[in-house]
């Protein structure tokens, strides 16, 4: 029920008026975004790659209309890309794009484009970028600029939804060596049509495609902060006899930091998935939406005058 209400709240312009407006929503803001610019963004990748984690940077913003919004979204990730290389933070951080602040709902070839330029600066600062998913809408478009950047960037990584019921046969074309696939629960609201409902459906669709990216020839990076997914996912890397430089944990930042130096300190890689810039409400609903325990936190920043 609460997953449903953010969900619907993640798409409502009255509901992030009112969230944006509380005079403290930017306390609980901080816990899960680094900051609205470069600067924060380098300071915290700095702070996490100090604890020995890694880190994927995603510049807030999503569902671009216009070509110069699109253009300064690029614009934005070439001038992280830089910094990032002159700090000396590279290749432990890397970028997470959305196609969509690319302009892929404008024109998909401009954000092919622009992805391609970010992932050759990317490149040149002696890192990687991965394309993150959207709602299933944009799942075809997003696969086929992936195919296509690869082919000049293999490296670049892909992003898979577990609760989508076309995902097992995706993560089979996608296990191949060489192919970086981060498999995540997914975090939008979608018809029952295309999507499993329930938690213990897409649980099991997790351990599913766990499996499959396991057993293949490609990198896994497993993105989730369940507890009994990151235990199988630990027994699956046993099995499968995966070394700790042939897949990865990956979780948001803000969550769950101590299994997070756990994980490191088991020796696993764990990347920390980093969101700055000022368009944090559709991120931030998503987030409640994907962890309840974060519900009762928001509700005490909102509660509050001070």
């Amino acid at each position: 029920m609460l997953r449903s209400v953010f969900l619907a709240a993640a798409g409502s312009s009255r509901m992030e008026r009112l969230i944006s407006s509380a005079p403290v929503s930017k306390g609980i803001v901080r816990r899960f975004v680094a900051g609205t610019g470069v600067d924060d963004a380098l300071r915290t990748s700095r702070e996490l790659a100090d604890d020995g984690l890694a880190i994927s940077l995603d510049y807030l913003g999503e569902d671009t209309l216009t070509a110069e919004q699109a253009t300064a979204t690029r614009d934005q990730y070439l001038t992280l890309l830089g910094r990032l290389r002159s700090a000396g933070l590279t290749p432990a951080a890397e970028v997470s794009v959305k196609l969509s602040a690319l302009g892929q709902k404008v024109d998909d070839r401009m954000a092919f484009g622009y992805a391609q330029e970010i992932c050759t600066a990317a490149a040149a600062a002696g890192t990687t970028v991965t394309l993150d998913a959207e709602d299933h809408t944009t799942t075809d478009s997003t696969l086929e600029i992936l195919a296509e950047l690869r082919k000049d960037h293999p490296g670049t990584g892909a992003v898979l939804q577990a609760y989508l019921r076309r995902t097992e046969g995706d993560c089979r074309e996608l296990a191949t060596t060489g192919s970086r696939v981060r498999l995540c629960k997914g975090a939008y609201a979608e018809p029952e049509s295309v999507a499993y409902q329930s938690a213990l459906d897409v649980d099991k669709a997790y351990v599913r495609c766990l499996n499959i990216l396991m057993s293949g020839d490609g990198y896994p990076m497993i993105a989730t902060h369940d507890p009994r997914l990151i235990a199988i996912a630990e027994d699956r890397a046993r099995w499968f006899d995966r070394s700790a430089d042939e897949c990865e944990f990956q979780m948001l930042y803000g969550v769950r930091p101590e299994e997070q130096a756990r994980l490191a300190a088991a020796g696993h890689t764990v990347r920390v998935y980093v969101p700055y810039g000022d368009q944090w409400y559709g991120y931030l609903m998503r987030r409640l939406a994907e962890r309840p325990a974060n519900v009762a936190l928001f509700g005490r920043a909102l509660a509050s005058r001070k």
